[in-house]
């Protein structure tokens, strides 16, 4: 049996949620989760290959492997069913997930991401990334990545999380950034997932959203026969932070829906 190779937190005791960091991100992203749902649910937070502690043991990496992993965690946990929740990239994992291990889910969540492929410009600027980072390094990528991910009116307020993810970026390893850059642009469609699934399916859907548009969600929102979606204003990919309470109580009913 394949073992993970995931660093994780894991606390509390009861039905299993899974939260799934973005891009350049990592688990602590989910402090405020992981303590205000210990209470009543087994709370897991995993790292993914190359991000945080997790090691990059694989290339190239994709979704799938990514979806693997989690897996293999939720093996070596003993854990047969959970709700899976996932931001940005982490919503493409779950996505992946839900794909092969349909039978391990009672719903799953998309917070702040999409089932669609990336557009022919996203490619592009996916493509423009790796070449900036393998030209300037990791830390000029940082520097000028994060702050637009927050709505603008939310930056002053919300400075230490920015600064705080900063570091997070530069601490990660340039191989594991430019991978996975490469993985999100090559991910193919999950929109069938979407159409077929079974369970519940979450969407947290910043109005402001940058990385992924209000119009792009309101295509893929309608699509799962059990939709819960979640709509806030002034928020841009970083609920979180962004409507910190509000996506807690967002998330606290759709569990108890799933669960």
């Amino acid at each position: 049996m394949a073992i993970s190779s995931l660093k994780y937190k894991s606390a509390g005791r009861g039905p299993a949620v899974v939260f799934i960091h973005g891009f350049c991100e990592e688990k602590s992203l989910w402090k405020d989760f992981l303590n205000h749902f210990q209470s009543d649910y087994h709370v897991i937070t995993p790292d993914l290959p190359g991000f945080g502690e997790s090691p990059l043991n694989t290339i190239p990496v994709s979704m799938e492997y990514f979806a693997d992993e989690v897996r293999n965690l939720l093996k070596d946990l003993s854990v047969k069913e959970c709700v899976i929740i996932g931001h940005s990239l982490g919503g493409y994992v779950a996505l992946a997930f839900a794909e092969k291990y349909p039978e391990m889910l009672k719903g799953f969540g998309l917070f702040h991401s999409t089932a669609f492929e990336d557009s022919l410009e996203k490619k592009e600027n996916r493509n423009r990334t790796i070449q900036f980072i393998e030209k300037n390094g990791v830390d000029p990528f940082a520097d000028s990545f994060v702050e637009p991910l927050f709505f603008m009116r939310n930056r002053k307020n919300l400075k230490e999380e920015i600064e705080m993810m900063i570091e997070t970026t530069k601490n990660t390893s340039i191989q594991s950034i430019i991978e996975t850059t490469k993985a999100m642009r090559d991910r193919k469609e999950r929109i069938d997932v979407l159409k077929k699934t079974e369970v519940p399916v979450l969407f947290i859907v910043g109005k402001d959203d940058g990385p992924v548009p209000l119009e792009k969600s309101l295509e893929q929102c309608y699509l799962p026969k059990h939709s819960v979606v979640h709509f806030f204003s002034e928020c841009g990919h970083m609920g979180m932070f962004e409507k910190r309470e509000e996506t807690l109580k967002a998330v606290e009913k759709y569990l108890e829906l799933c669960i």
